[in-house]
């Protein structure tokens, strides 16, 4: 009412995505008698057709998952080990990798969708999918962001020349542009969605449709291997968590890098912030800061042990952390894993999606295809875009954290779910954001459970982007004065525009203990969208 957005709200489901098609596919699926599983199985899926810029089944994520059938919560890894034959001594810088054959990871999301369903879904993927496979064979006019990715997207692979043809062929009929309204088809993907829906995941991970991804591949120069694709297995991992405001929060261990998302929010608990005004100096100064120290850690210890963990979450260390958090003086550090050599928007180009079902389930999926179009390889025949995550990796020589040919590719998501002190589910939230992801999800939360805003407001309010160093890019809707307030204290404040995707691009759903009442809320910094059962 009043220029606000409505609440959207429902005893039966919700889903909240990030392009209102794929909100409305999850949401068709679980009208038809399917659970969050299997939603968050088509939900994604749909992604793949109208949000390919983003994410698709040649990228890779995460899962936070409340089974209500088991009264817990469980997370599960679909980013895959880095391919074996991953030449990591030809590189000094990640810049060499971001498009390409070479930059292609091990593909995760399809696998990690289809185990969602194997161990908690009562759905058959052809239903599953079938949505997608209609929205790619059909088509659908792009509106405002799709527009906006695909425009921003082709100049740059316009340079890559063995890329653009294929690309521009399967998104803009050839001609490297598109214009709001412009119907996108993908007859290519929805026949390999169809192949999907019938064979199963085997057909990527060992099949027909992987060997036609790795021969592409192989004369391009890649590095995956049938080898890599065979060994592909989700897994169920027992989350981390804790405490806030009355909320235990969840999201997944290492290596995952979501810790930083938690260890700040272990910060701040010591800070009574709703007695500040809200997006004032006191509030936000601390925020960031709390932000900063946490990020510190996590690029310190990027993959700890679950001993090491145990210690940087632990009481002893975060009283140091706090005390560093009082004492007034500037926080400065790093928050990337890397320093961005281009503008940072072309580097965070990842989804997350919500959803709960009417038996008590919950599922948070924060997936990616890496850069904008991931590699920008699209394999011929089939429509599928794969990730560059291997742009990811660390190929420094003088870094003790560089990458592995085999081993664990640590990455910055953080879907998480909350549970009330009952055990029962309260919310469940992600973002998209690079390494931004692991700091707009704590100022949400904060907006949300110390300042009380309603959870849509709380995604509205504005937030700011940490960079290295003391930089810090807030929306313009904040107060001049409170950030020239902040650069008295230290930040390096360089304001963005009222609303910006840097900051992310927030899903969330809150659930009422009282009424049972599941509240959706989407991002206006994208395309996102609530949809009911």
């Amino acid at each position: 009412m009043h220029g606000k957005r409505p609440t959207i709200s429902s005893l039966h489901g919700v889903v909240a995505a990030a392009h209102p098609l794929a909100a409305q596919a999850g949401a068709r699926i679980l009208s038809n008698g399917g659970n969050a599983f299997d939603a968050a199985a088509a939900t994604a899926a749909a992604l793949n057709v109208v949000e390919p810029y983003m994410s698709g089944l040649g990228g890779l994520g995460y899962a936070t998952c409340y089974v209500a059938a088991e009264s817990r919560v469980r997370t599960l890894n679909f980013v895959n080990p880095i391919p074996r034959r991953f030449p990591v001594e030809r590189f000094t810088r990640r810049d060499d990798l971001q498009r390409g054959a070479l930059s292609v990871g091990t593909p995760g999301n399809l696998a990690g969708w289809c185990e969602m369903v194997r161990a908690h879904g009562r759905k058959a993927l052809p239903e599953i999918f079938a949505p997608a496979i209609a929205l790619a064979r059909d088509g659908y006019p792009l509106i405002e962001f799709n527009v906006e990715e695909t425009a921003g997207t082709a100049p740059e692979l316009r340079r890559h020349t063995a890329l653009f043809d294929t690309w521009a062929r399967t998104y803009t009929d050839g001609s490297g542009r598109v214009t709001p309204g412009f119907i996108l088809r993908q007859p290519d993907l929805a026949r390999t969605l169809e192949l999907l829906a019938a064979e199963g995941p085997g057909l990527l991970y060992g099949g027909a449709l992987g060997r036609a991804v790795v021969a592409h591949l192989e004369a391009a120069g890649g590095c995956l291997t049938m080898e890599d694709l065979e060994a592909v297995q989700p897994t169920w991992l027992e989350p981390i968590a804790v405490t806030y405001r009355g909320l235990r929060l969840h999201t997944l261990a290492p290596p995952c890098e979501g810790f930083q998302f938690l260890l700040t929010l272990r910060l701040l608990d010591d800070v009574d912030l709703k007695r500040l005004e809200r997006n004032g100096v006191e509030h936000l100064d601390v925020v960031l800061r709390a932000i900063r120290i946490a990020a510190g850690v996590r690029i310190a210890h990027n993959h700890p042990t679950p001993e090491k963990l145990a210690w940087l979450m632990g009481d002893e260390h975060v009283a140091q952390l706090r005390a560093r958090l009082r004492n007034g003086q500037p926080i400065v550090g790093p928050t990337e894993q890397w320093t961005p050599t281009a503008d940072p928007a072309a580097e965070h180009h990842t989804t997350s999606f919500s959803i709960a079902d009417r038996d008590g389930n919950v599922v948070c999926v924060t997936q990616s295809l890496g850069s904008p179009f991931g590699s920008g390889v699209i394999v011929p025949g089939t429509g599928v875009c794969l990730n560059n995550f291997l742009y990811w990796a660390d190929v420094s020589p003088k870094s003790p954290n560089r990458s592995v040919p085999g081993g664990v590719l640590p990455v910055c998501m953080a879907p998480s779910i909350g549970l009330r002190d009952d055990g029962k589910p309260a919310l469940a939230l992600g973002t998209p954001g690079s390494y931004g992801i692991l700091q707009t999800q704590v100022q949400a939360l904060v907006q949300y459970l110390d300042f009380g805003l309603p959870l849509q407001e709380a995604i509205e309010a504005p937030r700011t982007r940490l960079m290295d160093g003391r930089a810090v890019h807030p929306e313009s809707r904040i107060d001049e004065k409170t950030l020239s307030a902040l650069r008295q204290r230290g930040h390096d404040v360089s304001p963005l525009p009222a609303w910006h995707m840097r900051v992310g691009g927030m899903q969330a759903i809150a659930i009422d203990a009282a009424t049972g009442a599941m509240t959706g809320a989407c991002d206006p910094r994208r395309d996102g969208y609530v949809a009911t059962a």
